[in-house]
Parts: C-alpha cells; structure tokens; sequence
C-alpha cells in the first residue's frame, strides 16, 4: 500500500516565505455576541476569517502553490480548471499573478458573481452542463491546447497552501483545543489536519461535512476513496463528486472526527453569522459553524475552539432564495 506523505514543515514555511506579499493574513477574531453566548455558553469560539483572501476563499493558497511548482514552459503554455465557481476563481488569479493564460470551466448552474470574477482576473471561461461535461471539456483543452489542470483539492501542491493556512493559524491563537473546517473534496482538512498535528499534535482536527455531499463520510465509511452518495447540498462549493486518494489518506490519518450537518442548520448558521458577525456568506462557509454547534457539539464542550470561514462568493439574490 503506498504511503502518502504530507508536506514537510520546512515545504510550507518555505512556501509562506515566498508568497506572503502575494496572500493575505486573514485575520482571527473571537466571537463574544449575545446570541453566541446563549447557544453555546461553554464554548470560547474563535473565527479564521479565509474568506478575505485573495478571490474571497482558501482556494488562492492552494491554486498558487500548484502553479508555482509548474515549469516555465507549462506556465507559457497555461492552465485550466473545473469547478462549481471558486476554485475556478483561484485558478484565474495564480494565473494572473504567475504571467499564464487561463481557459476555467464553470459546472451550471454557476453563481453570476463567480462568473464574473474570473473573468476579471483575464481567464478564458466557459459553462459546462453538469460535472461529467466540464470534466470531458477540461480533457480536451488540456489535449488541444497544452495546459495543465490545476486540480482543486488533490495533491502535495495543494497540501502545502492549506498547510500554511493552519501554520498561520495557529500563529493567531496559540490556545486553540480543537479546530473545526469545511470539507468538500478533503483538501482543506487534509493539509490543515496534517500541518496542525506535526506543530500541536494535542489540538483536535474535525471535519464539517454536508449530510447531502458526503463523498468523505463514504469514503471512511469504506475505508478508501469513495464517491458520494449524493450532491445536492446547498453547499455546493463542498459537493466533490468523490473523495481522491492522497487528500483521504491524510485526511484519515489526521483528522479527528466528522460532523455531517443538513441543510437546514447549514441556513441557520447562515442567518447567525449574517445576525452576529454581520457576514453574508456562501453555504459552504457556514457548514463548519453548522457544525460546531450541531453535532460536534458535545465533544467541544468547554474547548476554545477555532471555527473556519473557508470563503464566500455569493450575490445578494442567492444568498436571499437560499434562506428563504
């Protein structure tokens, strides 16, 4: 069986050397409302607040990591992506910074304030019918066209952004027990859970996962990588069709536990945080609130635990018909 290692420390510390005028330190603030205190008053929370990066999510620090690793020959030639909107986003603005054409495809129903993003920041970008087609079509550019595809959640590239993202982290707040992060494909908790566990191994790494995208319960349920059982979460930034087998390797090795939430609490801790933190965020941001306060609520009882915002890219006419 092959052993998937993670990124060395030294790889991610090199990493956040060499891009820290191009990323943003999103900030960490710990959250004291009055309704916070009442639902959970044994829980001191405290809030990464990712969705300040660079295009508005997590997804900048592993998209530049992987085209910073590229050649000069691939980076003229360029990249694409597939992608429900963000991650396409990310692909655009690493392009952008590293001097390399970019041709995103977007699975529709796409999010018009995606759209727009990337194509603001110079990508070439289309929109597929579903995720087989864009999968088919990225095929093709990278056959006819020569570029590469930057995956959106697997691999060592991807391992080092999310890595500096906990190595950040824990910088902000020291005394953290406990983290809790969204999971889609499981490249986020991965490289979170992986760099957390070498720097503080006594810190709990929890994985937030929609009840209706649930492609890592299956898989650990299975023991291997598997593919969802269904995609139809509100979330859908977090619906991977399938979990891949370096970003599960590390993700089983590292992470402490799973809370799969519904839809409806992720629309409740949607509506909170809009009350409390005056944030309008996407589903997929929400789910690790959702979750913090749902099903995991029990084992972090009377932990500081730190809650991940993983990003938000949402017009106000989507974030209204999903609440109501």
């Amino acid at each position: 069986m092959t052993v998937h290692q993670p990124p060395s420390l030294s790889e991610i510390r090199a990493y956040r050397e060499q891009v820290r005028d191009r990323l943003v330190r999103t900030p960490v603030h710990e959250w004291r409302g009055t309704e916070i205190r009442r639902r959970a008053p044994d829980l001191r929370i405290s809030m990464k607040f990712e969705l300040l990066q660079m295009t508005g999510t997590f997804k900048a620090r592993g998209a530049l990591a992987w085209m910073r690793s590229l050649p000069k020959e691939q980076i003229r030639k360029g990249v694409t992506a597939v992608s429900a909107g963000n991650h396409a986003i990310a692909v655009s603005w690493a392009a952008h910074v590293m001097g390399a054409p970019a041709h995103v495809v977007i699975i529709s129903p796409a999010n018009p304030a995606r759209l727009e993003q990337a194509r603001a920041w110079g990508a070439k970008v289309e929109l597929s019918d579903n995720a087989e087609a864009a999968f088919q079509r990225v095929s093709n550019i990278e056959r006819e066209q020569g570029k590469v595809l930057v995956h959106p959640f697997e691999g060592h590239s991807i391992a080092i952004g999310t890595g500096a993202l906990a190595m950040e982290w824990l910088e902000q707040a020291s005394d953290m027990d406990a983290l809790v992060v969204p999971v889609g494909g499981g490249g986020l908790v991965a490289g979170i859970a992986a760099a957390v566990k070498r720097i503080r191994p006594e810190i709990r790494v929890f994985g937030a996962e929609p009840v209706r995208a649930d492609s890592m319960f299956q898989s650990l349920a299975r023991n291997k990588p598997a593919q969802a059982r269904r995609r139809d979460s509100i979330a859908d930034s977090l619906s991977a069709p399938n979990a891949r087998e370096y970003s599960f390797a590390l993700a089983q090795r590292y992470m402490d536990g799973l809370g799969q939430v519904s839809d409806d609490e992720i629309r409740a801790a949607m509506r909170l945080i809009l009350r409390e933190l005056k944030m309008m965020v996407e589903p997929a941001c929400a789910t690790a609130t959702a979750a913090a306060l749902g099903p995991l609520r029990e084992r972090l009882r009377n932990k500081h635990v730190g809650v991940l915002l993983c990003g938000s890219n949402i017009d106000l006419a989507t974030f209204s018909r999903l609440l109501k």
